[in-house]
């Protein structure tokens, strides 16, 4: 089964997926790809893990950084979830590019090279934002470039955690 949950963030509002045990989804409400590890049928309701990411997004939109993270359950291919394991080690208030991303997966998988563009697809389909910092990765040159919450709502994340 599948629940859901809404936040009202600074930044709008955002829905909560999770399991029952953990968090499985976080989105801002209309955003790219909303939903879409959500499936048709849930319930909305409040959960022990919603309780504990309503904190850590609380602690968060007010300008600090979470001492801990909320459970995540990623249901999403070996590559995305290596992914999002990378950007859950970007410190806060620091940014990664997409190709150091590339690289350090190069590194894993033992091989040369690969695509940058192919982590973007994967940061782009990140199903739980903002606690799996997808809004830290960067392009090449610093410019802020694709978020699915929209380029605005990145720049006011980094932001509020003073990296810009």
């Amino acid at each position: 089964m599948i629940y859901t949950y809404h936040y009202t963030s600074p930044l709008g509002g955002i829905t909560l997926a999770g399991n029952g045990e953990s968090l499985t989804g976080l989105w801002f409400d209309g955003q790219k790809y909303y939903g879409d590890t959500l499936g048709k049928v849930f319930t909305e309701c409040s959960l022990p893990i919603f309780t504990e990411t309503v904190n850590w997004l609380d602690i968060y939109f007010s300008g600090r950084n979470p001492d801990f993270t909320p459970s995540i359950y990623l249901n999403t291919t070996p590559f995305r979830k290596a992914v999002c394991d990378i950007m859950l080690t970007i410190p806060y208030g620091q940014t990664m590019t997409y190709g150091e991303i590339a690289d350090i997966i190069a590194e894993q998988k033992g091989i040369e090279r690969m695509s940058a563009q192919a982590v973007g697809g994967a940061v782009g389909h990140n199903p739980v934002s903002i606690i799996i910092p997808c809004h830290r990765v960067v392009g090449a040159d610093g410019n802020l470039t694709g978020y699915a919450g929209g380029l605005d709502r990145k720049a006011e994340l980094l932001k509020l955690e003073k990296a810009l």
